[in-house]
């Protein structure tokens, strides 16, 4: 439970904080562009296309990602000061700016030749993840080439904590381990870390020097090893929709879900491993459910799917 919720006091339950300082839902609209590979990057390129379209892409407050909506979010930041929002302007900057670079990853496979090279290479499977990145997206780029409005929020799932890993311009933060004021990660390392999808592409490593943490922002782990040697793996493994960052604060939120839709299955697999996809599958579908009814109690949502 959050710290915005109201408890009663007298009941035997432990409050926690996890890390919302909004008690109260202010005016705007949220952007979630959700996981889902290589197909959601493409989706969410549909749905941005379509808002930049209808003049709402350039009143988007926050716009909150996760795996392979990381991608698209990144790219989209980086370019944001390039675009004007006129929806005559689609052919001369919005598509050679933001969809023309995506339509060129998706004709790559970095993923197969990364998870070779890393296993029979030297380096590690995110280290060619991230150089294919730099290479085709981002070059050096860092979270501070992103800009101050509207406010881009590329989540990752911290192992360690299992907590929610968010990149910002501004900050970075894991509410139990702390805040790092003004990142210098590269894009390419906080879109590999939100897109570990796991178990090949998981974990990725972030290597930091304690001494860039705020004193006394993470509640009870701020201490080595979760300040020197953060464990990453895939946003969606926390929150697929990245509505964590968004559905406290927000009044209005715009979902772009590609994700795979969950159906019935008369003849479940009953080996271990693909029982276990299913389940968590269902985990994870469940989970869904409940914050986008959390949310509706409150505010209002735009779906896309």
């Amino acid at each position: 439970m959050s710290h915005d919720e109201s408890i009663d006091l007298g009941t035997p339950v432990e409050l926690v904080n996890t890390g919302s300082i909004h008690k109260q839902i202010e005016p705007g609209i949220a952007l979630c562009l959700s996981g889902g590979g290589y197909r959601a990057m493409l989706f969410h390129v549909g749905v941005l296309w379509r808002l930049y379209e209808t003049g709402i892409l350039s009143k988007i407050t926050r716009i909150s990602s996760v795996s392979g909506g990381s991608i698209t979010a990144a790219v989209l930041g980086l370019k944001w000061s390039t675009l004007s929002f006129s929806s005559n302007t689609i052919q001369d900057e919005f598509i050679p700016e933001v969809v023309n670079p995506i339509r060129k990853l998706a004709g790559k496979t970095i993923d197969a030749n990364s998870i070779l090279g890393g296993i029979f290479l030297p380096g590690t499977i995110s280290d060619r993840i991230q150089t294919a990145f730099r290479k085709h997206l981002f070059e050096d780029k860092t979270l501070q080439n992103l800009p101050d409005n509207p406010r881009f929020v590329i989540n990752a799932t911290n192992v360690q904590s299992g907590s929610l890993w968010r990149f910002m311009k501004p900050y970075m933060r894991d509410w139990q381990v702390g805040e790092v004021k003004n990142p210098t990660v590269s894009l390419a390392e906080a879109v590999t870390a939100s897109s570990a999808f796991p178990p090949v592409l998981s974990p990725m490593i972030l290597n930091l020097d304690e001494a860039t943490f705020t004193p006394a922002t993470g509640e009870n782990l701020q201490h080595t090893p979760y300040t020197t040697r953060v464990v990453l793996s895939d946003g969606g493994v926390y929150d697929n929709l990245g509505l964590e960052t968004v559905y406290k604060r927000y009044q209005t939120i715009l979902v772009s879900d590609a994700g795979g839709k969950m159906k019935a299955e008369p003849k479940p697999r009953e080996d271990w491993g693909r029982h276990a996809y299913r389940v968590l599958n269902i985990i994870d579908n469940q989970r869904f459910c409940s914050m986008i009814a959390r949310f509706i109690s409150r505010n209002s949502i735009g779906y896309f799917s």
